[in-house]
């Protein structure tokens, strides 16, 4: 029997002052069996990166044909593609062919760094990507089957907090 993904309740409250957006979200979000809790807080910390009342959740590791998180047009358009991690090549042309605006997330810097300094000649023509590294050390510690996370970002620096934590995310681009 297959172990099935975990249901997660997150309220995010969002200060993003980059950008004045000033907005809560109730989230459903799925971890996926093999996904960490790392992980999975680095796909909340993007959400809040770029959140807007369009911004979705897919079925992320389950589908090959979607990104993780995406936001459409009302005509079905793909708007905002974002993916996580090393990513094949392929798979991000695809996107960017797809999508008005591709940001693929990376979180483990020597991985990245290695990865992208291989990758990064061959996809410097799509003026529609954007690498951008998250560095978190210890939002792992946040996950919960029910959060309630204050979000702070103001400069580039994002501050992340619940009742018992508060982490600075390192965000740089790549």
């Amino acid at each position: 029997m297959a172990i099935s993904a975990t249901i997660n309740k997150v309220l995010l409250n969002i200060a993003d002052m980059d950008r004045h957006y000033y907005q809560s979200h109730e989230l459903t979000a799925a971890q996926h069996p093999s996904e960490t809790d790392f992980r999975f807080m680095v796909r909340i910390i993007a959400y809040a990166l770029n959140a807007n009342e369009e911004l979705t959740f897919t079925k992320g590791l389950c589908v090959d044909d979607e990104p993780e998180i995406w936001q459409k047009s009302l005509t079905g358009d793909i708007e905002l593609w974002i993916d996580f991690g090393q990513l094949d090549e392929k798979r991000i042309r695809k996107a960017c062919g797809r999508s008005d605006q591709v940001i693929v997330y990376t979180y483990n810097s020597q991985k990245s760094d290695i990865w992208w300094n291989q990758i990064n000649a061959k996809l410097a023509r799509y003026k529609n990507l954007s690498v951008i590294h998250i560095e978190a050390e210890g939002v792992e510690n946040m996950v919960k089957r029910n959060m309630s996370l204050q979000c702070n970002i103001e400069d580039g620096e994002l501050l992340l907090s619940d009742e018992d934590h508060s982490y600075t995310v390192t965000i740089s681009k790549h």
